[in-house]
């Protein structure tokens, strides 16, 4: 199948993924085997095959399910910058909090934990490591996903008169 007609199933599937990847709370679906990832392969391979007039191989589904995977971690990524700017004041508090109730906390590492939560450096190569590990996940998951929906959603042969 050419990657042209892959792409918009591909785009899908990695909004999919990467808006419920970014929502607090509930991207703790991933806790659960890569529940949005591998379901957004699957949103990727259902479009894909439902836009296609014969039945999708199962490397097809891997191949739109890999591109749904990169474009999720763009998405995933893109958003969780302002939900970390909204929620980071949340994050910080909640610190402040475990270290200042805990009075068996050595001070070494009270003084990491409020460097670690003050610091906008820390933030940005949080964030870059946080996109390069939703990429290799992302990309290995979703084309599972991908693989998976080739099967599910497989267009069944019409019959031979």
């Amino acid at each position: 199948m050419k990657s042209n007609s892959m792409l918009m199933p591909a785009v899908w599937g990695g909004l999919f993924l990467g808006v419920f990847s970014a929502l607090p709370f509930i991207s703790a679906g991933n806790l659960c085997c890569c529940m949005w990832v591998i379901g957004g392969g699957m949103v990727a391979a259902y479009v894909l095959q439902s836009n296609a007039p014969q039945a999708i191989t199962i490397g097809d589904g891997a191949t739109v399910g890999l591109m749904a995977g990169i474009i999720g971690a763009v998405v995933q990524t893109v958003l969780a910058l302002p939900v970390k700017f909204l929620m980071g004041g949340v994050a910080e508090r909640t610190l402040q909090q475990i270290v200042g109730s805990n009075p068996d906390i050595p001070d070494n590492l009270k003084q990491l934990m409020e460097t670690l939560g003050n610091s906008t450096a820390v933030s940005i190569i949080g964030m870059a490591i946080g996109f390069v590990l939703a990429l290799i996940v992302g990309a290995i998951f979703a084309a599972i996903g991908g693989m998976l929906g080739a099967v599910f959603f497989k267009k069944q042969a019409a019959p031979v008169a």
